[in-house]
């Protein structure tokens, strides 16, 4: 072992932690001005990445000089947010004056001190670690002698400048995504301009810079394509040989009129005696992508499709996603199959996971489902053949909410928007809710429970979808808030179980406050992820869940369908070998990124929208108080747009923000949260992506 290294160890351990120059000379047995020298130079290494500081003439550790880790999150407004790494210790407050060159997303070694204002949640910046971006996208600006970028994102709050040399060619106002080259210790980062995507304000240039400013390519890598073009394109007998055959059975998939990928497939029937039989067939996407291949590090690399309104990132390329592994009417495909039996109370009486090979008899749309379920005579006579199975699946999932219901999953109402292009125009509307939809979603839940207990009480790596219940200070704050508006809440919030706050949603069922408390409650709870630990799922009030059910999209699915063939299989050694360290690393990255989709996701719907609602300007809508802020209000509209009303606009008095009660209230009136309201379109801006709305009335 180096010196370099030695002593890196020692001071990681914390064994020198206050050891002066002297101290660490005599425990080496170093004498000669050579040696003294050489370690100097090794010390001051060590200093430049961290892992020690020499304080008062004693070398300390992060830990022993009370340093840190942790990771910003900055502010348009100059300031940022630091959060430690640990998950344990509180987030601190840097002012721009102790940030020291430091920005938005850079790790950095922290410590708390004491503000002018005497408070104790403030932070200083001690060491930047490591950049946190070196790439991102603007909009570039030429002056009169150099040019620089103004960050999409309002978070990286510096501009970064951009010589004439470096500037590719950009115009003044040209969407571009520019790589940071330097980082000055005072003054602006410098960069040079990689790529143009197009002018500001256009529609599929802002689209643009939002997905390459998440890191989004829609390209493989040449190693993916190369691998992707032996795959088979049909599957063959020797594939299909030693798998269950159901390709006679009547198996159909249910999706969305405009899905292009069929990653499940379901049937039900009733046995003998008179229970029902559930089959959930999911493609087996692990026949395709073997751990450890190009294709399988670009999958991890990405863990999730991410969904746009006029495209989709896919985790797989289309010949997979689209092709050979997508349950397409008519064509074998390998799957691996879960058969439920379940009885009239909804309890799983029995079940197997198997290999399998199917046919899908028929590729159903939930428009077609449900025409069937409210008995519409164009679809009976359509699918007089299928008709029976989708009334027998419209009855088992009846049994199976209810069941859900009566354990106190927790059923939030949270509208959701659908964004999409009709011919090239932007249509923005509620995402719809039926029947139909209820169907598919209890039996993939059905089968995700199946699944995860199965590997549960087999002691196998495994990753799980947990769901933590609320922190107790977010459910402390929560039931202060029922209590101020009536409500009854009688549990403690270090032991809220799910069934009180579905309890709490149920018996407000159409009251006005529903949504109010509703909006409160989800923002009460922990957002889910994956975990090689089963934690249990609180919404779902589930003691045991993963992700089985769609592979062609998530990465952790896919890792699921490895481990269950493994068990299946009988191959637990190998199972050991290969899975029982990687699920931590895969439960991370695809954590990591699920959250990173759903950010571009919402930024790009929120886009649309804003583009959307620049033909309504000084038109009127009703709407409902979705938010309220010291600095205004925010109102989401019928059509889910949401938009802002500062506090200036709205009508005169002197407002000042309840927290508790989520309210702006002046000596006149009152806007609270859940507040109907009928609102003006005033403007949009589009830089913001934000709609501008003027408060009309309460009504």
């Amino acid at each position: 072992m180096s010196i370099y290294e030695q002593l890196k160890e020692k001071f990681a351990r914390g064994e020198w932690a206050g050891y002066t120059r002297k101290m660490i000379f005599s425990e080496l047995g170093i004498q000669s001005q050579s040696e003294k020298s050489m370690l100097g130079r090794i010390l001051a290494e060590l200093q430049l990445h961290g892992v020690v500081f020499y304080i008062d003439g004693k070398y300390q550790t992060p830990s022993s000089a009370g340093f840190i880790e942790g990771t910003l999150r900055g502010n348009e407004r100059g300031f940022a947010f630091f959060t430690p790494t640990d998950g344990k210790t509180p987030d601190l407050f840097i002012p721009n004056k102790s940030l020291h060159g430091a920005l938005h997303k850079d790790r950095v070694l922290a410590v708390k001190v004491e503000s002018e204002r005497g408070s104790s949640d403030e932070g200083e910046v001690v060491k930047i670690l490591e950049r946190g971006v070196t790439s991102l996208c603007g909009t570039y600006f030429k002056e009169r002698d150099f040019g620089f970028v103004r960050p999409d994102d309002k978070n990286y709050f510096v501009d970064i400048y951009v010589p004439f040399k470096r500037a590719n060619g950009a115009k003044s106002r040209d969407k571009v995504l520019v790589d940071i080259y330097k980082f000055p210790e005072n003054g602006s980062p410098e960069g040079q301009v990689k790529e143009i995507l197009g002018r500001q304000f256009d529609l599929k240039s802002e689209e643009l810079s939002i997905i390459k400013s998440y890191g989004y390519k829609e390209i493989f890598p040449n190693s993916v394509v190369k691998e992707v073009g032996k795959i088979d394109d049909e599957v063959t007998d020797e594939q299909a040989f030693g798998r269950e055959d159901f390709t006679n059975r009547l198996i159909v998939t249910i999706d969305g009129e405009d899905s292009r990928d069929f990653d499940d497939a379901v049937e039900v029937w009733k046995n003998a005696d008179g229970n029902y039989m559930l089959g959930v067939h999911i493609a087996d996407v692990s026949e395709y992508v073997k751990k450890g291949s190009p294709l399988d590090k670009e999958a991890l690399s990405r863990s999730t499709s991410v969904y746009f309104p006029d495209r989709v990132i896919p985790m797989l390329p289309k010949e997979l996603s689209n092709g050979i592994c997508s349950l397409n009417e008519g064509v074998r495909r390998l799957t691996l199959s879960c058969i439920m039996e379940i009885n009239g109370d909804g309890d799983v009486v029995d079940k197997r996971i198997t290999h399998s090979v199917i046919k899908s008899a028929k590729r159903m749309t939930y428009a077609e489902v449900q025409g069937i379920i409210e008995g519409k005579e164009e679809y009976l006579g359509k699918y007089p053949k299928i008709t029976p199975m989708i009334l027998e699946m419209r009855e088992l999932q009846k049994i199976l909410t209810k069941k859900r219901d009566k354990r106190g999953s927790v059923d939030l109402d949270v509208r959701e928007s659908h964004v999409y292009l009709d011919n090239g125009k932007i249509v923005v509307e509620p995402r719809k809710s039926a029947e139909a939809y209820k169907i598919i979603e209890e039996f993939m839940v059905a089968a995700n429970e199946c699944v995860a207990e199965y590997a549960f009480y087999l002691e196998a790596p495994f990753i799980y979808r947990v769901h933590g219940k609320p922190l107790p200070e977010k459910a402390k704050a929560f039931a202060e808030f029922a209590s101020m508006i009536g409500l009854s809440v009688k549990w403690k919030p270090e032991e809220v179980r799910p069934s009180d706050f579905s309890a709490l949603l149920l018996k407000l069922k159409g009251e006005p406050i529903f949504p109010v408390v509703n909006k409160i409650m989800l923002r009460s709870m922990q957002k889910a992820k994956y975990s090689p630990e089963n934690d249990g799922h609180f919404g779902l009030s589930s003691k045991c869940y993963c992700h089985f059910t769609s592979p062609i999209r998530r990465y952790p699915d896919l890792v699921v369908h490895r481990v269950l063939k493994l068990i299946i299989d009988g191959q637990f050694g190998e199972l050991i070998d290969l899975y029982g360290d990687f699920v931590d690393e895969a439960a991370r990255i695809s954590s990591e990124n699920e959250r990173r989709a759903d950010e571009a996701e919402r930024a790009v719907d929120d886009l649309y929208k804003a583009y959307y609602m620049r033909d309504y300007i000084g038109e009127e809508f009703n709407g409902v108080i979705s938010g309220v802020t010291t600095n205004g209000i925010y109102s989401e509209l019928e059509n889910t747009v949401e938009g802002f009303t500062p506090i200036e606009l709205l009508p005169r008095g002197n407002y000042v923000f309840d927290e508790k009660t989520y309210s702006l209230v002046s000596a006149k009136r009152r806007f609270t949260l859940g507040d109907r309201v009928r609102v003006g379109v005033a403007g949009v801006d589009e830089a913001a992506k934000r709609v501008e709305l003027v408060i009309l009335e309460k009504y």
